[in-house]
């Protein structure tokens, strides 16, 4: 027997689909999230300090628990699956995972995920000492001496977060200045268990059945040292899960959906949000902000006459 026709599908369970969630089911649109449980990258970090609301800070997992929660309240059904392909047949989605559906429009906030390094070791000790989430691993290193690798707001929050359980926390960024924000620039270079390798990058993790020791490259001199390290934190950027439309819409050269301010992509009746959307700024507040925007121009599509 065929699926019943959805009015919209959410596919992805972090800040920008719950929140797409949340304003779908208020502008009263049946709507279906599709999503594995675990709330995208926001639910891997530790503290959030700069969410409104939230002036004694809250952990990532906590947040997307509360907005799920606040979703399922408002009406949102949310079913536990990846998404693989997503199809168009007589004018509608068919989007297919472990069930399938169809669709009259779709929210693709799918998120994004760590970018590797590309060295030598990174592959073959991971999860055996590299490691793409402190949240996640740090509790393995109490006492230990690790490694975090890159300059931006997440690389410089998990060295933070890190530096409270691990011995020493050798932070390596191949630019003298930070890509972060000052305030967290300031505070990992006044903390006192935070080495810093700047102008430097790694050219090879080493170890037996765990990772032992790292190759440093200075990128000023090219000088390469060896130093120890029970651990390597690696925050080298993000790459979008964008793959499940590449083939419908329109992607960027580092693979983000392409979208206008209303998050409408280049296919009619598919929107995008958060951090698989083509931005220059990433932050679990502006994917909130994408979710709202594409959940009204869903309402828009499917209600031309409003």
């Amino acid at each position: 027997m065929e699926k019943e026709v959805l009015p919209l599908i959410i596919v992805g369970g972090g800040p920008a689909g719950l929140t797409a969630g949340i304003y779908s089911c208020r502008f009263g649109i049946k709507s279906l999230l599709i999503a594995p449980f675990g709330g995208g990258l926001a639910a891997s970090v530790d503290r959030i300090e700069n969410f409104p609301g939230f002036p004694e800070e809250i952990n990532g997992m906590d947040l997307v628990n509360r907005m799920r929660e606040q979703a399922e309240k408002f009406g949102l059904e949310i079913v536990n699956g990846q998404v693989s392909q997503i199809g168009v047949e007589g004018g509608l989605f068919r989007v297919i995972g472990d069930d399938h559906y169809l669709s009259r429009a779709i929210i693709i906030a799918t998120g994004a995920e760590p970018k590797q390094l590309g060295v030598p070791g990174e592959e073959k000790f991971r999860g055996k000492g590299v490691s793409y989430c402190a949240t996640c691993d740090g509790p393995f290193f109490k006492g230990k001496k690790v490694t975090v690798v890159g300059g931006g707001d997440s690389a410089l929050q998990e060295a933070l977060y890190l530096s409270q359980i691990a011995q020493e926390v050798i932070l390596v960024h191949r630019r003298e200045q930070f890509r972060g924000s000052s305030y967290l620039g300031e505070k990992v270079r006044a903390n006192p268990k935070i080495t810093l390798r700047l102008n430097s990058v790694i050219t090879e993790i080493r170890g037996e059945e765990r990772v032992r020791e790292i190759s440093i490259k200075a990128t000023d001199t090219g000088k390469v040292e060896r130093i120890s390290s029970d651990g390597v934190f690696i925050y080298a950027g993000i790459k979008p899960n964008s793959e499940i439309v590449k083939e419908l819409v329109e992607l960027d050269p580092q693979g983000a959906i392409i979208t206008d301010e209303q998050m409408r992509t280049s296919h009619e009746g598919i929107f995008a949000c958060g951090d698989v959307r083509a931005s220059d700024f990433r932050q679990v507040v502006t994917a909130c902000a994408d979710g709202a925007v594409a959940a009204r121009s869903a309402y828009l599509f499917l209600n031309p006459e409003k």
